[in-house]
């Protein structure tokens, strides 16, 4: 027999070994001794009360043996027959070319970015040295953006793919196996790494091609069709179809499309800060207690709200995380989230944005379709300005940020990079600012504590989305007037995250197995 219930288990119990069972055999009213196995599917932390407690929804077998049932991903030589070029290597590229595979086709991955572990030494450089190399930082290089900056694995997308196959691959390629049953999944930017050279090896191992350090400087095209691409102004390789899977901060290709005169389009995307509390400020607040029980994980948390027609909103929250230099030029500063696995930083950030639509980009119209994308570099460009043309970013205490004071102190931050205290309430645009102050009050409402002279705002979150979508058939992926073309992932405008630009991967291989005709399961 097997039952399908929910477990409710307090933090000091959680690390008894066999607490599900016998915690199963309490709510079933079975002697312990009948439970042949339980099978937890999903678990949570619920802390709406003082009483925090971890739940867990579980299948129990009660004399009964579970059948275990594991996807068998097909992953054998591809042959020649069908070769596609996937510009990019980030989760979208990745995924794309793990089901070209899967449909017998061959991928030829083109990244302009180093192997993730070369990467290090100039993720390095920019922390140590404030030196940015342009096609190896945060955004680019085997990995994607994502592969540095701590592998969350939330999604909304669920309606879009098969998110269970998402992970499970990622499982299958040496993440740990409860990300399968974690509401709010997290591999950590520890570990990731590991797991990226791992699919590469795959799909090396089953005759498909990566090239590193390989820009596209240009497309091959004839009467409206991709025939391939030129890389590092030299290199032709030419395929039967390309996917276009170069993440948000490619800038080079939307400029490269346009001049090609392929259609992009300006659009919406968000804008604002990093926020960083000290962590035992969130756990206190969020756990209602300030001694955090040891088997509790760093707390999180996701907020948002309306504030004159524009949401405001955390974004990519990291808890135990540190604040990292996300820029891929050396005149501009961008700024990101990440966390090791552990999550054992002393301090908790996230995004804190406010929805930027065409009201706020207008001024730019002459620049169209660049008009999003030249103010999102405008922001970028001052705030290195303001940090005296360094990678010390521009920051303030929250308090000062709402009360209209510089900051003649700044408390502690995990950003190694450094910081620059600027009165961020003066230089930010005044739609920003005047939404932020608003939300940060609406914001300690919900979390009594969280407008605090301990927190610190560092500027600019800007790189939450692509501010140019790149369109595309909604039947065949394909682009509106480019044959063979696959707009993918977010740096086209349709993910928003590791997990769904990978779905947005795998739905783009598809379509281009059905425009080649190979459909697959």
């Amino acid at each position: 027999m097997k039952k399908q219930i929910e477990l409710s288990i307090p933090p000091e119990k959680i690390s008894v070994g066999s607490i599900l069972q016998t915690e199963a055999a309490k709510v079933l009213s079975v002697p312990v001794e009948n439970i042949s196995a339980v099978i937890p599917l999903r678990r949570s932390i619920d802390a709406r009360t003082k009483k925090v407690i971890f739940r867990f929804l579980v299948d129990v077998f009660i004399n009964e043996k579970p059948s275990v049932q594991s996807r068998i991903i097909n992953y054998e030589t591809v042959s020649e027959n069908r070769r596609v070029i996937i510009v990019g290597f980030g989760p979208a590229g990745m995924y794309a070319a793990l089901r070209l595979i899967e449909l017998g086709i061959k991928p030829i991955v083109i990244e302009r970015g180093k192997d993730v572990q070369s990467r290090r030494r100039d993720i390095r450089a920019i922390h140590q040295e404030q030196i940015v190399n342009p096609d190896s930082n945060y955004c680019f290089g085997e990995g994607g953006a994502g592969a540095y900056s701590d592998g969350k694995l939330y999604t909304r997308a669920t309606k879009r793919g098969d998110v269970k196959k998402i992970l499970e691959i990622l499982v299958h390629h040496g993440a740990d196996p409860e990300i399968l049953i974690d509401t709010h999944p997290h591999i950590g930017s520890n570990k990731l790494p590991k797991i990226v050279q791992r699919i590469r090896q795959t799909i090396l191992n089953c005759g498909g091609e990566i090239h590193f350090n390989s820009k596209v400087t240009d497309f091959v095209i004839q009467q409206n069709k991709i025939l391939g691409v030129i890389i590092n102004d030299s290199k032709e390789i030419l395929a039967d179809a390309v996917i276009l899977a170069t993440g948000h901060s490619a800038r080079d290709i939307f400029y490269l499309l346009h001049n090609k005169n392929i259609l992009i389009q300006p659009k919406a995307f968000a804008l604002g800060v990093r926020i960083e509390h000290p962590q035992a400020l969130i756990n206190e607040i969020q756990y209602h207690t300030k001694e955090k029980h040891p088997n509790l994980p760093a707390a999180s948390y996701s907020l948002a709200c309306n504030v004159n027609e524009r949401g405001v909103y955390s974004f990519c929250m990291c808890p135990g995380g540190i604040i990292v230099p996300a820029s891929t030029a050396q005149d501009e500063i961008v700024v990101n989230g990440m966390s090791v696995s552990r999550r054992d930083s002393p301090f908790a950030n996230s995004g804190f944005v406010v929805e930027v639509t065409e009201k706020e980009f207008q001024k730019y119209e002459k620049d169209y379709p660049f008009n999003a994308l030249k103010l999102q570099m405008e922001i970028e460009h001052k705030c290195y300005k303001l940090a005296n043309n360094s990678q010390k970013a521009p920051a303030q205490r929250v308090t000062d940020f709402v009360e209209g004071k510089f900051s003649s102190s700044l408390p502690e931050s995990s950003y190694i990079a450094g910081l620059t205290s600027v009165e961020l309430h003066k230089e930010l645009p005044s739609f920003i600012t005047k939404r932020l102050k608003t939300a940060l009050k609406i914001f300690d409402r919900k979390m009594h504590g969280y407008y605090s002279s301990e927190a610190i705002i560092v500027a600019p979150e800007s790189r939450t989305s692509s501010p140019i979508r790149i369109p595309r058939d909604k039947e065949t992926f394909m682009h509106l007037q480019i044959s063979g073309l696959f707009p993918c992932g977010e740096g086209a405008g349709y993910a928003g995250g590791i997990v769904s630009a990978a779905i947005d991967g795998e739905n783009c291989a598809n379509a281009v197995g059905k425009f080649l005709g190979k459909s697959g399961s």
